[in-house]
This record gives C-alpha cells, structure tokens and sequence, in this order.
C-alpha cells in the first residue's frame, strides 16, 4: 500500500525541506533543500491521498540526495 503525501511530506520537513511560497498552481506545491536545489519537488495531490509510484521515487531520490550532500560535508 502507498504511503499518504502527508506522510512523504513530514518527512521532507524533517529533512529540512520547504515549501516555496507562490510556486504551483492548485493542488501543485514545489519544494526544495538548500543543499539540494538540483532536486526541487513539485508534489501535486492533497495531503490524504496516496503517493504515486513515481512521486515516491522522487521523494526518496530527493531525501538521499541531501543525505549524501551532508555526507560529503561532514566527512
């Protein structure tokens, strides 16, 4: 079973994702990391609704994205 958008989007948060103001129309919201500005988001959907096959492969290629840049950083 997918996981919920709110659950993806908790996690980008946490991962120091946010959202950019007045980018997307509609249901349409784009995201970004400071560290990882090659990897904006745009997740269309409302929080209910279940992630799409490849929304979940973006939301993970973003997240290792980050994790890999403050890899690099600390080591």
């Amino acid at each position: 079973m997918p996981r919920k958008l709110r659950d993806w989007l908790r996690d980008l948060r946490r991962a120091g994702f946010e959202e950019l103001p007045g980018r997307g129309k509609g249901d349409h919201a784009v995201w970004a990391h400071p560290l990882a500005l090659e990897h904006q988001l745009t997740i269309d959907g409302q929080p209910g609704d279940d992630a799409k096959h490849y929304q979940e492969k973006q939301l993970r290629a973003a997240l290792a994205a980050v994790e890999a840049r403050r890899a690099g950083r600390e080591g």
